[in-house]
Order: structure tokens, then C-alpha cells, then sequence
């Protein structure tokens, strides 16, 4: 279960630093750069402030969805194959005791 966290938080990190780049770099300190460049009629920086980091963020949280369904199909196989391992460990030092 150590490696399941490490690439949860490790996909968290990354999505986040995303994300902040989004939001606070695009929509706050690079926006007079970002101005001089236009979509639908308004300039960049301001549509990245408005809009743009929302999309960002509901793009990542999909993003982080579909990692996380595939991080967690990937250990709940491992997982599975511990628990049938640890169960006939179980039974069969409890048949050996027993007989």
C-alpha cells in the first residue's frame, strides 16, 4: 500500500502545481503579457481569469479521476492476490495445528 500513496500524492502534486500554474500564473501574473493575445473578443489574461482556470480545473479533476481509477485497478489486483495468499497461509498453518 506504501507505492499506491506515493503515486496518489504524486499525481496530486502534479495536478495541483497545474493547477496553480492555471490560476495564479496565467490568470494573475502573466496576464498583461497573455493580454496581447485575444479568444472570443477578450483578451487572454482575462479570459484565463475568468474562465479559463474553472476549465482547468474541471479538466483536472477528470484527469485525476481517471488516474485514480486506473491506480487503484492496478493494487486492487495486488491486494486481491495478498489476501488469497495470506488466507491459504492461514488455512494451512490452521489444517498443520490442527491435525
Amino acid at each position: 500500500m506504501q507505492g499506491y500513496w506515493q503515486k496518489n500524492v504524486k499525481i496530486m502534486v502534479v495536478l495541483l502545481a497545474i493547477w496553480a500554474f492555471v490560476g495564479l500564473g496565467c490568470g494573475v501574473l502573466f496576464a498583461d503579457w497573455l493580454n496581447q493575445f485575444h479568444l472570443g473578443g477578450f483578451p487572454l489574461g482575462f479570459w484565463f481569469a475568468q474562465q479559463g482556470s474553472i476549465i482547468v480545473f474541471i479538466i483536472l479533476i477528470l484527469v485525476y479521476a481517471i488516474l485514480l481509477n486506473r491506480l487503484d485497478d492496478e493494487y486492487s489486483d495486488k491486494v486481491g492476490q495478498e489476501e488469497i495468499t495470506a488466507k491459504t497461509e492461514a488455512s494451512d498453518s490452521a489444517e498443520e495445528a490442527g491435525g
